[in-house]
């Protein structure tokens, strides 16, 4: 009786919906409240054992997700790379070895390597004179990966004529200490000027204006110091008092990581008793075959990286990754971070969830893999897409779980509040902005009483009547949603 057969199938589909439709329409109340105080809200949570929605609230709106960007990032750079990659840093010879000179160029070569800090360079150095080098008779040049990038936004912009903090740095395809200069501040006696010299070298590589004065141990530290960039060239300016017997390191952001690098490079060849010109010039694009490999070293493996980029919110890792995964994915080396994250961008289109019916067909407006970029937008569905993407992948999830934080853990006070459900049942990334509007964004994975696993994301933006949201407001509504969430399930 094919009629009855089928007035059967309609039933059972319609029994399966009426089952489906309690947890599907569950509210988000403390968000829709705040949803009504102003706010921009999409949020969604996602069983992804059973392929199916637990409760939504704006899903397909696209919103600025500040550093949840990172969660993208990492599952394109997974896709990208094994977890295991690591980047390489060289030194090349561009000349033959006469009597422990190196008669041409010598050429520090990058492949991008966001981890790449004084220690590795150390490391090159040693290898140099293990191979009997003790002078060069060309130039020492530094050759980045790809480039040169034109500025990306206005911090960094600005950050190319002074900078008094580390976060604004410039990319390039080559930077140590995350692309800052180092600089240990050693107090005197009491009276004198305190010793300034480099993290890793006796000397700074740069010249420094001013001084820090030594003040008894009861004293403030006052200390403060700031990069400026005078005919193209890094110096520091630095004042204040510092405590005696007390040490102090400061980073600051480096107006052109390559050849603040290469600086650095130089310092430590003269310290190590390598005679070499004092000129340092950034070369781009391929180099002469006949240069050989004399030295070289590696980064942090790609899973590591991506355990500081999510856990400590590294937008210096996050942006140099986006340039490296565009730089491999793209027809053309990027020149910009913005011709990069299109690569990020097509790798969230590709991951869409067919139960997100709501989802733009289009790809999300990524413009950085940090989220440093406010351009930056992302749904609710354009994560949970993500998520269970990675969650099915089982070649990569371990590296990119592994890499998210239970918020009893987490290294930032406004997640380690609410109860036990959300301390210890929850992984996830974080992401606030406070300008042009102000950004809170959580993302991550869920697990069930029963051992299963759920898929959620939640982001809240300053609305067009109340452009900002305060965080704490914000991460107490999230919070308390996804805990009702546990408490059901």
């Amino acid at each position: 009786m094919p009629g009855h057969r089928s007035f059967r199938s309609l039933r059972g589909v319609a029994l399966t919906a009426l089952l489906l439709a309690p947890a599907a329409q569950a509210d988000f109340t403390a968000l829709k409240r705040l949803q009504a105080e102003g706010a921009q809200v999409t949020a969604s949570v996602y069983d992804l054992d059973n392929r199916s929605l637990v409760q939504t609230l704006n899903p397909a709106q696209r919103l600025a997700p500040a550093s949840v960007t990172k969660l993208a990032l990492a599952a394109a750079a997974l896709d990208a790379w094994p977890a295991d990659k690591a980047f390489q840093t060289r030194l090349l010879g561009a000349g033959a070895i006469q009597d422990g000179t190196l008669a041409g160029d010598l050429v520090l070569q990058s492949d991008g390597d966001a981890t790449l800090d004084q220690p590795s360079l150390w490391l090159l150095v040693a290898q140099l004179r293990g191979a009997g080098i003790n002078a060069v008779g060309g130039r020492l040049l530094v050759n980045p990966s790809y480039g040169p990038l034109a500025c990306d936004n206005l911090d960094r912009c600005q950050a190319l004529e002074r900078s008094d903090t580390a976060y604004n740095v410039p990319l390039a395809g080559i930077g140590i200490d995350y692309g800052t200069w180092c600089t240990q501040i050693i107090a005197g006696v009491v009276g004198s000027e305190a010793q300034l010299r480099g993290c890793g070298t006796s000397r700074l590589p740069l010249p420094a204006d001013g001084a820090i004065r030594t003040v008894a141990a009861s004293g403030k530290n006052r200390v403060w110091v700031e990069r400026v960039t005078v005919d193209g060239r890094d110096r520091l300016r630095v004042g204040g008092t510092i405590p005696a017997g007390t040490e102090q390191r400061v980073f600051r952001a480096m107006s052109s990581p390559a050849q603040g690098t290469g600086e650095t490079l130089r310092q430590m060849l003269v310290e190590a008793g390598i005679r070499i010109g004092e000129t340092v010039s950034i070369v781009y694009g391929p180099l002469p075959t006949s240069s050989r490999v004399l030295a070289q070293t590696e980064g942090l493996a790609l899973r590591e990286q991506l355990g500081r980029m999510l856990r400590y919110s590294n937008n210096y890792i996050a942006d140099l990754l986006t340039l490296n995964l565009g730089a491999a994915r793209l027809p053309q080396p990027p020149t910009q971070l913005g011709d990069a994250a299109k690569a990020l961008a097509a790798f969230v289109a590709s991951t869409r969830e067919p139960a997100s019916k709501g989802a733009p067909a289009t790809a999300p407006a990524l413009f950085s893999g940090s989220g440093l970029t406010p351009e930056n937008e992302l749904s609710a569905d354009d994560l949970i897409g993500l998520l269970a993407h990675q969650y099915r992948d089982t070649r990569n999830f371990p590296a990119f779980y592994g890499a998210l934080v239970v918020p009893r853990q987490a290294p930032f006070n406004f997640v380690r509040q609410g109860n036990d459900d959300w301390l210890d049942r929850v992984t996830l990334k974080t992401g606030t902005m406070n300008v042009p509007r102000s950004v809170c964004g959580i993302a991550g994975y869920l697990r069930k009483k029963n051992g299963g696993w759920m898929a959620f994301a939640v982001i809240v933006n300053g609305g067009p009547t109340r452009l900002q949201i305060p965080l704490q407001q914000a991460m107490d509504a999230a919070r308390h949603d996804i805990q009702d969430v546990l408490a059901r399930y």
